[in-house]
């Protein structure tokens, strides 16, 4: 396999990332809206979209501001190309509850609005993640040099880690957990979304050990100190795991 994988057509070239980038929020929609249409949604048509809208602003904002910040030592050469053409997960998701919390309290919001779409987010992650892996090293989602049988070369002659295959394993083995525990369990209102970020966040701060970041002398680089004030924001959720479950006792 030789990477980046792309679709010719005649003499035009359409890279595999993109049209999986293209799948994974168009999927990722549709899923959403069937989700919705057999599921009573606490939420109004009009507050839904506002809320939407606040998420997407904060999930651009989030995810290029974290991007930038992953390479310090290119901040003197910012520009708004180099703004645009870095962006990260973390960030996006970081991000995105930031606008969507900000909106919920301006538009009187008091119910959880992310648990329908926690099974869309993780189907378009999967999805992007397949991009991602196809993409090579011109995505820069992949790992460290390793010696495990399973490392692959994506095209510079090093054996790497498949970072980007090890995070799209975490949202299947994610997707199955929560179906067998919703199975079992009631969820309480917003659980789902708080175990989707504590675990994200959780995976992604272990996974850039070995990803070829830019670290401090402390030992830490950028997306995990972000997944760090995550992590803190959803304190109460370690110290109080009993809530996830409804009427607990």
């Amino acid at each position: 396999m030789h990477f980046p994988i792309n679709i010719h057509i005649g003499s035009f070239s359409i890279p595999v990332h993109l049209v999986c980038e293209t799948m994974a929020y168009f999927l990722g929609y549709r899923y959403y809206a069937y989700l919705r249409k057999h599921t009573t949604d606490l939420i109004n048509t009009e507050n839904r979209l506002i809320i939407f809208i606040g998420a997407a602003v904060g999930a651009f904002l989030g995810s290029h501001l974290v991007g930038v910040l992953e390479n310090p030592s290119q901040l003197p050469h910012f520009s708004l190309v180099y703004f645009m053409g870095n962006k990260t997960i973390v960030g996006g998701f970081l991000g995105g509850l930031i606008g969507v919390e900000l909106t919920k309290k301006k538009i009187g919001v008091t119910v959880s609005s992310g648990d329908m779409m926690v099974y869309p987010l993780i189907l378009a992650m999967i999805i992007g993640r397949i991009g991602c892996f196809w993409a090579g090293l011109e995505d820069g989602t992949f790992g460290i040099a390793s010696n495990l049988p399973w490392a692959i070369d994506f095209g510079d002659g090093i054996r790497r880690h498949p970072t980007n295959l090890y995070e799209i394993l975490f949202w299947i083995a994610l997707w199955i957990g929560l179906y067998i525990t919703e199975k079992r369990f009631t969820l309480a209102n917003g659980a789902r979304f708080k175990i989707l970020m504590v675990a994200y966040l959780l995976f992604r701060f272990m996974i850039e050990f070995i990803k070829p970041d830019y670290f401090f002398s402390f030992g830490l680089g950028v997306i995990q100190l972000v997944c760090l004030g995550g992590i803190l924001y959803y304190y109460k959720l370690f110290l109080h795991p009993e809530k996830l479950i409804e009427n607990y006792a």
